[in-house]
């Protein structure tokens, strides 16, 4: 298993749906900032958005484990082996990832079971 660089993008806010379903002073992400890096491989980073993990945490596990060799969804979703561009599910200020295979190991010791 190999680690996972997820790249906060960019944070963005859709100020129209916001103005009708929106709580009273809501802005973009509090959470996360353009350019934080993070590493994965299986369990959540330190200090990640809990939602926004479980929006993403199925391509870091795919990632994580070889799909550095081809393309997702039959090549016609993103172009470059190893990448995804994924996004939070916030419908009012969702924060857009890149998610990057990398050839470092696995901090964690996984031992599969025969």
């Amino acid at each position: 298993m190999k680690r996972v660089k997820i790249t906060v993008l960019k944070t963005t806010f859709d100020e129209e749906l916001a103005r009708e379903y929106g709580a009273q002073g809501l802005g973009a992400c509090p959470m996360l900032r353009a350019g934080e890096v993070f590493y994965a491989d299986y369990a959540k980073p330190e200090g990640f958005c809990d939602e926004a993990w479980k929006a993403i945490y199925q391509y870091v596990f795919a990632l994580s484990h070889g799909v550095k060799e081809g393309l997702f969804y039959y090549g016609d979703w993103i172009r470059k082996p190893g990448v995804a561009i994924c996004s939070c599910n916030d419908g009012l200020r969702p924060v857009i990832f890149k998610l990057e295979a990398t050839d470092e190991p696995s901090q964690i010791n996984y031992t599969p079971v025969r």
